[in-house]
């Protein structure tokens, strides 16, 4: 037996089964565009492990600096219980990067909680028990954000009921319930909150939150029509319910801008961050909009939140972001076009690929078996994965039948085009 089979099989002893992709890999080491694994095979990073290096394979020197000179100091202080300046600092610093009229945030540990965070606050600030959240919306496996959820049933199953939460269709596109084709049917999916939910299941005076991924993430890197954004934003205001943006994998400069939100325009009251914001570190934040007040002593906290070890990542992966921010910013856009340009003359070639969409370096190439009925390729998906793995491209799965491309946004011009080489081999081989 080789060690990679090895470490797989006591993996599979030990552990619980979760989420692991079908292919053999173990990781061990890497840093900018590559990691290799435990026999020092390399890979180009296509999937930025799930969004978390967003400034590449194990974060840059100054991240790594920044974690080595605080392990001398201090790795934990309580913060929810004692004060520290350090979680402040960064605080501080990570404020400015929202709009105006954002003051107050919460320091978690992952995605997950920080949409728990979000909810929480929502029910308190509005005192109302309901939440609005989509299908194809992924906002986490813990109890509270697992109710918000609906993006594959079996993340669901024997876990329920989930009490309070109601869930509507979100704009998908290329699959438009309502038969309108390409980016127009966002507001049939508006009057469908106002007609069925609004009318049949919860008057919006109880309605305490609407939460949605700027972006659908796993449910298929789904971007909807900007006049759907824009009108939930306009139902929340109306109704005085708080719009909870879950931007966990969006986030920090993935489309090109700090919050994916942004790119439509609008606002929204609470967001929630994760995976990079952490510099490769577990982290979580919710930040919420100055006029909706505090909340009471005692109402929510927790032990870890705030840890000096993440925060110094953090906080130096946040000032390296904010003294690059403009050359990121147009990097992000000029890969990005030179990705989908790319992709479309792919789609071109190869019937296999049914739609292309995204922004900025979030990316979803889906996968059908015949463009008329768009069938899903399933199966077809899962072999170009393999396919690409083997070649020395690592990649992630999303939706049913959907490939993301989120490589760093810092990838070299030399590693992206490798990597797309690769991808299209292996969608040539499968068509």
């Amino acid at each position: 037996m080789n060690k990679i089979d090895d470490i797989i099989k006591r993996d599979r002893k030990i552990f619980l089964t979760t989420t692991r992709e079908s292919y053999k890999f173990v990781a061990d080491h890497g840093k900018g565009d590559y990691v290799y694994d435990i026999n020092n095979k390399r890979y180009i990073d296509f999937s930025s492990f799930i969004s978390v290096y967003n400034l590449g394979v194990n974060g840059n020197a100054e991240i790594r600096n920044a974690i080595k000179r605080q392990v001398d100091r201090l790795t934990h202080s309580a913060f929810t219980d004692y004060y520290s300046e350090l979680p402040v600092l960064f605080g501080e610093s990570l404020i400015k990067m929202f709009p105006s009229g954002f003051g107050r945030m919460f320091l978690s540990n992952s995605g997950t909680e920080a949409n728990e965070a979000a909810v929480k606050f929502s029910k308190i600030f509005t005192k109302r028990p309901y939440v609005l959240s989509f299908y194809n919306g992924f906002h986490g496996r813990t109890m509270g954000s697992l109710g918000l959820t609906a993006s594959h049933s079996v993340q669901r199953a024997h876990f329920g009921p989930f009490p309070n939460v109601i869930h509507a269709p979100y704009p998908y596109p290329y699959r438009c319930l309502f038969n309108k084709g390409d980016h127009k049917c966002g507001s049939d999916y508006i009057d469908y909150i106002k007609d069925y939910v609004f009318a049949k299941e919860a008057d919006p005076s109880e309605i305490a939150a609407i939460v949605f991924e700027p972006i659908q993430g796993e449910g298929g890197y789904i971007v909807p029509p900007r006049e759907f954004v824009t009108g939930i934003r306009k139902l929340a205001s109306q109704h005085g319910i708080t719009l909870i943006a879950d931007e966990v994998q969006s986030g920090y400069m993935r489309t090109g801008k700090f919050l994916a939100l942004d790119n439509f325009g609008v606002h929204a009251d609470i967001y929630t961050m994760a995976k990079s914001i952490g510099g490769g570190l577990p982290m979580g934040a919710t930040i919420t909009r100055s006029s909706l007040g505090d909340i009471p002593h005692g109402s929510h906290a927790n032990t870890f939140g705030g840890n000096h070890l993440v925060v110094a990542a953090a906080h130096a992966s946040l000032r390296y972001l904010q003294k690059n921010r403009r050359s990121l910013e147009s990097g992000v856009h000029r890969k990005s076009g030179k990705i989908f340009k790319r992709l479309e003359e792919m789609k071109e070639r190869y019937g296999i690929i049914g739609d292309v969409r995204g922004m900025g370096l979030m990316i979803g190439v889906e996968f059908v078996k015949d463009r008329k009925t768009k069938e899903r390729a399933a199966k077809e998906r899962e072999k170009i994965l393999d396919y690409s793995f083997n070649k020395g491209l690592l990649m992630l799965p999303c939706g049913d039948s959907s490939i993301r491309l989120i490589p760093p946004i810092t990838i070299k011009e030399g590693a992206l085009e490798k990597g797309l080489d690769i991808f299209e081999e292996a969608v040539k081989e499968f068509s």
